[in-house]
């Protein structure tokens, strides 16, 4: 018989407990911000994912934004390739093909199509300017504004969080985001049918480049997170939560105490799945370096500083075929 899904893809069904739920409530309201910044540190210390719930996003604002992602994805291919993310210069918003973005492209193809927004603003510079919008939906722009506002507030209590499971003041990442790099990506995964393989999947083995990112899922799963074994593990749609995982500047920030986690997408369900992540880092010009509450003697800074927005733009280069003869910011 014929061996139907490559080996290196396989996942163990675990139940979602093994990826910590946590209850945000009492950090939004402020009731209790330390016993939840503890369960965030050690859910970023040990995994580098956890669900959310009692976030405050209301579901029907969910809803809308997946209405509108599968009336956007549904489009005619001529329509969404008019606002092709190669049109939108150094702003790098807008629709991305399948195929136009590889994050693991040494050894695979991903198998999705993107359409990446972000916070409106007129003058473009690299990851900030105008969005590309669709026409032909003319409530898609506002329920995105909506969204990624709704996610952007959610996602800064979440740092805060973070800064409070470090020793930090809580606000103290707000300083190098005032004017942070953000994204609002929706994302359509057409169901793999036949022998799966390696070379080609949703979406490939990768960390996220910037701070934190914040995920909806459907209900059709998909999503798997490599846990510290070198297992992968699948994370399943957990309904009334969010997903959320630190990408790589938490990493240097804590000095390997947090580790950005490898993840993947594989869509065998034979359903499209969609899913909304949401993107937040730090200013393009914010310096990124180990935290004082993370450094010792006994345990120096392993990373020298660096740009957030140099860091990001060299990781966007390696996954877009059309940035490949453009020097890096």
């Amino acid at each position: 018989m014929t061996e139907l899904f490559d080996s290196r893809l396989a996942s163990k069904q675990t139940a979602f407990t093994e990826i910590p739920i946590i209850d945000i409530s009492s950090l939004l309201n402020g009731e209790n911000p330390l016993q939840v910044a503890r369960q965030i540190g050690d859910a970023c210390e040990q995994v580098g994912f956890f669900y959310i719930k009692n976030h405050g996003i209301e579901q029907p604002l969910i809803d809308e934004m997946y209405r509108l992602t599968k009336s956007f994805f549904k489009l005619p291919y001529e329509e969404k390739n008019r606002l092709n993310i190669v049109n939108s210069g150094p702003t790098l918003r807008g629709y991305i093909p399948m195929y136009a973005e590889n994050v693991d492209p040494a050894n695979t193809r991903d198998f999705k199509e993107c359409f990446d927004c972000g916070a409106h603003y007129e003058e473009v510079s690299p990851f900030f300017g105008p969005n590309l919008m669709p026409s032909t939906l003319p409530q898609f722009q506002a329920v995105a504004e909506t969204y990624h506002s709704a996610v952007l507030s959610l996602a800064r209590t979440l740092i805060g969080g973070i800064a409070l499971s470090l020793d930090l003041p809580q606000n103290y990442f707000e300083q190098r985001q005032r004017k942070p790099i953000t994204i609002q990506r929706i994302l359509s995964y057409p169901p793999q049918m036949g022998k799966v393989t390696q070379e080609e999947i949703g979406i490939g083995a990768h960390t996220d480049y910037g701070f934190l990112t914040v995920l909806s899922q459907d209900a059709v799963g998909g999503l798997q997170v490599r846990n510290r074994a070198g297992d992968w593990v699948t994370a399943p749609p957990v309904e009334g939560t969010f997903i959320v995982n630190i990408g790589d500047l938490v990493q240097t920030l804590t000095n390997d105490r947090y580790t950005s986690t490898m993840h993947r997408v594989i869509n065998t369900s034979g359903l499209e799945r969609y899913s909304i992540p949401f993107f937040i880092d730090l200013d393009f010009d914010a310096v990124v370096e180990p935290v004082p509450t993370c450094v010792s003697e006994a345990l120096p800074a392993k990373y020298a500083a660096y740009t957030c927005g140099q860091h990001k733009f060299k990781r966007f280069v390696d996954s877009y075929a059309h940035l490949q003869d453009v020097a890096a910011v």
